[in-house]
């Protein structure tokens, strides 16, 4: 019977405590009576035949040779076994993701390389990399929300445990307001679930100029500037992004209403004229004001039309603007006309039939649209803010009220007598 010899040891490699069972292949294994590890003997071994032997490792540190004795002598090959420090891990980066799983991280610790395996809460690392012995890159399982244990196991054993938190994604139910102006700078509150932690706010994929997470449920966001329309308001966390397809989380910007006319362009001081207002992005007219008088009332026909009534106003130019959710418009002018007075007729009597000339006196009359003779209407010449010349209508014998109406109003009455004529 010849010595034995050992060609090979598996595993090669195992933890200081020991306790790693590994088979030995060679040959002249029958009646093995001892396999030791450097020095130290194993603590149990069986020869499954004469080429093969089970031995336990003992306790034992750095690279020792693996040696079988029989009657015959001890096996005189080098075949090594490395006692392996066990890996310990003190940094996950990042320590937080979806419960889909894969989120990249970057384990950190000592003795990581031969790393067999990564788990995230006993489930196996989707796919791992040892980049040294201090770093191991690995991808996220699918798992449960909450945290789980993330361990790293090598031939020296399994790791300290550190934690990895499984997120559940981010979900946008609510925001006030839901319009504002293309120009951004509206704040926003967005109400939902799972919001803390949130690394990013997007209006139509453009970030928003600044956020704060205020709760698990709620965010405040300034708007970014963006194109007139709908954009999707997503909400990004470490648990992933919000639904962009939800329909009711899109955000309206308005484009900056336009006006282009007034009709009419004057009125009087006291207000109550019904105008129309012509332009453009007018739908959700939330006030119309005539300089800083808002209209008592205006109704929206459409996206290019108002009727509103006239507030009352000192006499002068107003600057007529819309406001909107997309802003206030550029301002056209209405003109305040003041009532028109009357001071004289001249002549103040006159025959029954048609024709006789009347000269009106009084002030404010520029804008003069009628002359009526006790309900009667007369056609008339502006000569000058202080006279008019009507030719008085035909009518009965005696007194009647004449008056005269401008933009500005209606004046008071004055006496216009019709005389009869002499007969024969």
């Amino acid at each position: 019977m010849a010595a034995p010899v050992v060609s090979s040891v598996s595993p090669n490699q195992g933890p200081p405590a020991g306790g790693t069972t590994v088979t030995l292949t060679g040959t002249g294994f029958t009646g093995t009576t001892s396999v030791k590890f450097g020095s130290n003997a194993a603590p149990s071994f069986t020869v499954a035949s004469s080429t093969q032997v089970f031995a336990v490792s003992p306790a034992g540190t750095g690279s020792v040779n693996v040696t079988v004795t029989n009657a015959e002598g001890t096996s005189s090959q080098t075949v090594t076994f490395t006692y392996v420090v066990a890996p310990s891990l003190s940094a996950l980066s990042p320590s937080l993701g979806p419960v889909a799983g894969g989120t990249v991280v970057t384990l950190t610790g000592t003795n990581l390389s031969g790393a067999t395996a990564v788990r995230f809460g006993g489930v196996a690392a989707t796919s791992f990399t040892v980049i040294s012995a201090t770093q191991i890159s690995a991808v996220t399982p699918a798992h449960a929300a909450g945290a789980t244990a993330v361990t790293v196991t090598t031939a020296g054993g399994t790791s300290n445990a550190l934690t990895f938190t499984y997120v559940t994604a981010p979900s946008v139910t609510g925001m006030s307001p839901t319009q504002a102006p293309t120009a951004g700078g509206t704040t926003v509150t967005l109400t939902g679930t799972n919001l803390t932690g949130a690394t990013a706010v997007r209006f139509g994929g453009v970030a928003a100029t600044t956020f704060s997470v205020d709760s698990a449920t709620q965010i405040t966001a300034v708007t970014p500037a963006h194109a007139a329309g709908a954009a999707a308001v997503t909400v990004t966390t470490p648990g992933g992004v919000s639904d962009p397809d939800n329909p009711s989380m899109y955000f309206f910007y308005a484009a900056t209403p336009t006006l282009t006319s007034v009709t009419p362009s004057s009125g009087p001081t006291a207000g109550g004229t019904s105008v129309t207002l012509a332009g453009t992005g007018l739908v959700g007219t939330t006030a119309v004001n005539f300089d800083a008088t808002a209209a008592p009332a205006f109704t929206v026909g459409s996206a290019t039309q108002i009727t509103a009534v006239t507030p009352a106003h000192a006499a002068g130019s107003a600057a007529v603007t819309v406001t909107t959710p997309g802003g206030t418009s550029n301002p056209v002018s209405y003109a305040y006309s003041p009532g028109p007075a009357l001071t004289t007729l001249n002549p103040a009597q006159g025959p029954t039939y048609a024709g006789n000339v009347v000269t009106l006196t009084g002030t404010n009359l520029t804008t003069t649209t009628a002359i009526v003779f006790g309900g009667a209407p007369a056609s008339f010449t502006v000569l000058s803010p202080t006279q008019v010349t009507a030719v008085a209508p035909s009518g009965a014998v005696g007194a009647v009220d004449v008056t005269l109406t401008t933009t500005g109003g209606t004046s008071n009455a004055l006496t216009y007598t019709r005389i009869a004529g002499p007969g024969i």
